[in-house]
């Protein structure tokens, strides 16, 4: 495969953003890519900041108010563009979301391992606080080996490639509408179809969770309130 497409989906969080945006920007990679980012209903602030960096840096922006009217989050939508643009350009899909900062050989070392893993669908970076510790969404990898590990449990798309391969063989258009992410769905379908998804506990990226939605971090903190408001604004739709 000789060509990627990188896509970030953003909603404000402008500081993390911007650090997202940056290591990708400055990201070591040996193949002919694209970069996407997709403005989620943000506020003018960020959408100003946002324009002003897709000018100075290179990259694509896409506000998705002017093509939908649905409100945030968007990742359907997100995913079946980038999906389609993918496949006809024969293209591979990282996933980079907002809250996460790559290393300058991140995305390069993902990328040479999509032709020497077997039957690669998804091939994910590990996520760490800013101290080195894995930290959420993949705590349950606390205690995997170093390295490269298969694995049939979810992968986030925090730092996630889909491979074109996966691309082609899953239509996103058949995705649930009706839920708000999708992470936890393809990870278990690219395996059912007969894929293999490997962790990547050796190639950590910085993730700093829910920058986007600080709502979210009520998880954490206080759960009966983050699930009674979830449940009352019908959010979070997994």
């Amino acid at each position: 495969m000789s060509k990627l497409h990188i896509i970030t989906p953003v909603k404000d969080s402008l500081e993390t953003t911007i650090r997202t945006i940056d290591s990708i920007m400055k990201s070591d990679i040996k193949i002919d890519f694209t970069y996407t980012v997709y403005n989620d209903f943000s506020s003018d602030e960020t959408t100003e900041k946002l324009q002003l960096e897709a000018e100075k840096q290179g990259f694509s922006l896409i506000n998705l108010k002017e093509i939908t009217s649905h409100p945030s989050p968007n990742y359907l939508l997100v995913l079946q563009i980038a999906q389609k643009k993918a496949i006809a350009e024969n293209a591979h899909l990282l996933i980079v979301e907002s809250d996460v900062i790559v290393e300058k050989d991140t995305i390069k070392e993902i990328v040479d391992l999509t032709d020497l893993l077997q039957s690669a669908g998804m091939i994910a970076a590990v996520t760490t606080d800013n101290y080195g510790n894995i930290n959420f969404p993949y705590l349950y990898a606390l205690n995997f080996k170093e390295g490269i590990v298969e694995t049939k449990k979810r992968l986030s798309f925090c730092c996630t490639l889909l491979t074109n391969n996966l691309l082609s063989a899953l239509d996103f258009g058949d995705l649930n509408p009706d839920k708000s992410w999708y992470d936890i769905f393809i990870s278990h379908k690219s395996v059912e179809i007969g894929f293999k998804n490997y962790l990547l506990t050796s190639l950590p990226v910085i993730h700093l969770p829910h920058s986007s939605r600080p709502w979210k971090l009520l998880k954490y903190t206080n759960p009966v309130k983050y699930y009674w408001r979830k449940i009352l604004n019908n959010k979070d739709r997994i």
